[in-house]
């Protein structure tokens, strides 16, 4: 009987969402076990420094794939909205289950939504696509870093520092978080690429393994991921650029992609709307649309090129 390495970092979300994977795929077969090996990324050791400043994409994945690649663990469990466009030779996404729910959650002190905000109320986070959507619905409101885990980010909240706070639907709910809070309708804040989504990453040469992964994946989430990461490639998406995108299967079977980059700031926001059958097609025709409208400018402003990944 083999045994699975699985690596994971040490967050509380990090091992639930792993233990889940590992939950569904003995449920699969009997002819494994698995062991969970904790890894310490960058994004985990430097908290007091917003994710853009220290590297953007792939914080919280290069020391994992590392291990991947020296043989240290078999396969690792990411959260897809954390994944660069681009992966290391001989490692592959092999299996994506089932999506969670996409949506970020304003979580307020009074249950007060996004609209009933006092003017001048501090909103916590330290994602720039987040902060750039909120100012752009509401620019009167204040903006300060806020990162750390979930239980973190909700205590400090609690205890005033924030007038509100915003965290992923996904991660709430694999956490068992039950927190009220006010889901964000798209048309406010657009989800990042891949968010609520899992991205189980392995050797591509580990056939048996890939295999066995395959017995979890969910192919409209892969289909709909696919489109949305192909979006965010084109425009070398980072955590140093706010982009978003969001993609689901409309009722007439076509794939329908609604994508954002703007500024950090939020004064300059460009939207696009696509729909097709291709899924990498469409996120490439989507970020067109976006570098037609004058994204290459944003990206240009902040040092970025849109021709590779960051």
């Amino acid at each position: 009987m083999r045994t699975i390495r699985v690596g994971s970092r040490k967050s509380k979300l990090a091992l639930v969402q792993s233990g889940l994977v590992i939950e569904s795929l003995s449920s699969k077969s009997d002819q494994f076990t698995f062991a969970i090996q904790h890894i310490v990324t960058k994004g985990d050791r430097i908290l007091d420094v917003t994710l853009s400043k220290i590297g953007g994409k792939g914080l919280f994945v290069k020391e994992i794939e590392r291990a991947l690649l020296d043989g240290t663990i078999d396969f690792a469990v990411h959260s897809m909205k954390d994944m660069p466009a681009e992966l290391p030779d001989g490692l592959e996404i092999s299996s994506i289950p089932l999506r969670e729910n996409p949506h970020d959650v304003l979580l307020s002190r009074g249950h007060k939504k996004l609209e009933e905000l006092e003017p001048g109320a501090v909103v916590g986070t330290s994602s720039l696509r987040r902060a750039a959507q909120i100012l752009q619905a509401r620019p009167d409101l204040t903006i300060r870093p806020l990162r750390g885990n979930v239980d973190t980010r909700m205590a400090r909240l609690n205890s005033g520092d924030f007038d509100a706070i915003i965290l992923a639907a996904a991660g709430m709910n694999r956490l068992g978080v039950t927190e009220k809070g006010e889901d964000l309708p798209f048309h406010t804040m657009l989800p990042a690429v891949g968010q609520g989504a899992l991205a189980i990453e392995c050797r591509s040469e580990d056939a048996e393994l890939k295999a066995l992964l395959n017995t979890i994946n969910h192919e409209e989430t892969a289909v709909t991921v696919r489109a949305e990461r192909s979006f965010l490639k084109r425009l070398n998406g980072s955590c140093q650029v706010p982009i978003a995108a969001y993609c689901e299967r409309q009722n007439d079977g076509k794939l329908s992609l609604s994508g954002l980059i703007a500024s950090p700031d939020g004064t300059k926001v460009l939207k696009t709307h696509c729909s097709g059958e291709k899924p990498e097609l469409i996120g490439i025709t989507a970020a067109e649309e976006l570098l037609d409208q004058g994204a290459g400018e944003i990206l240009s402003e902040l040092g970025l090129e849109s021709d590779s990944d960051a």
